[in-house]
C-alpha cells in the first residue's frame, strides 16, 4: 500500500483530534506530504473511524493515486499550502475557540507570547465556500511570512508543520491561544502584547 506509514498515522492523528476537540464528526481533515504524494484523509468519513486503507494518495495536482475514497473537500487547500511552503503536513479543525474566533475578527492578536511559535498574531482568511479554490487562495495569503497556522472566517483553523506532530502540536496551541482570548474578553479588554515586547520575546527564544 503507497504511503501505508502515513495513512496510519493520519487515523491515529483523526482519533486524537476528535478525542480533544479539534474536529467533531466527520470535520476537519488532515494530510501528509511525502516527496509528491500527499495521503489525505477521505471526505465524509468520522476522522475517529478511518482505517488506513480509507485515506486515499494523490499527487500534487490532486489525482487520486491509490485509494477508494474520495479525497476531502479541501485537498485544493492542502495542496495550495505544499505549494508554496515547506510543510510536511497540514491539519484543519473545526474546533470550539478557533471557530468563535475566526466568526468576529479579522486577527488574532497577540493575548500571549506563544503566539510567537505560530509565527506571530494569527490571521483570519476572507470568508470562502469550504472546499473551493477561493478559500485555498485565501488561505494561503493568510499563511504568508511563515505563519504556521491560520484562522477562516466563519469556518475553523488550520496549522502546518514539518511533521504531523508539529502540524498537530500547532493546531492545540492555535485553539489554546482562541480560548484564552475568548475568556479574557468575558471578564475585560485583552491586554495585548506589543510588537517591543514581542521582540523582547524573540531575544530571549534565541538565547
Amino acid at each position: 500500500m503507497e504511503l501505508a506509514e502515513e495513512r496510519a498515522r493520519l487515523c491515529a492523528t483523526g482519533r486524537r483530534m476528535a478525542e480533544t476537540g479539534l474536529v467533531s464528526g466527520s470535520s476537519g481533515n488532515i494530510s501528509i506530504r511525502v516527496g509528491d504524494l500527499v495521503a489525505v484523509t477521505p471526505g465524509g468519513v468520522m476522522l475517529d473511524r478511518m482505517e488506513p486503507a480509507d485515506c486515499p494518495v494523490v499527487d500534487l495536482a490532486g489525482r487520486v493515486v491509490e485509494g477508494g475514497c474520495k479525497p476531502s473537500s479541501e485537498t485544493p487547500m492542502h495542496l495550495a499550502i505544499y505549494e508554496t511552503t515547506d510543510a510536511a503536513a497540514v491539519v484543519h479543525t473545526h474546533s470550539t475557540y478557533g471557530t468563535v474566533v475566526a466568526g468576529v475578527l479579522t486577527e488574532l492578536p497577540a493575548i500571549h507570547y506563544n503566539v510567537l511559535l505560530l509565527g506571530g498574531p494569527v490571521r483570519v482568511a476572507e470568508y470562502a465556500t469550504y472546499g473551493t479554490s477561493e478559500l485555498a487562495a485565501n488561505v494561503r495569503a493568510a499563511l504568508e511570512g511563515g505563519r504556521k497556522a491560520a484562522l477562516m472566517a466563519n469556518h475553523g483553523g488550520v496549522a502546518l508543520g514539518n511533521d504531523l506532530d508539529e502540524a498537530y502540536e500547532n493546531a492545540r496551541l492555535l485553539e489554546w491561544l482562541c480560548g484564552v482570548y475568548v475568556r479574557a474578553k468575558t471578564i475585560g479588554e485583552p491586554r495585548v502584547l506589543t510588537e517591543e515586547e514581542l521582540a523582547r520575546v524573540v531575544e530571549r527564544f534565541a538565547m
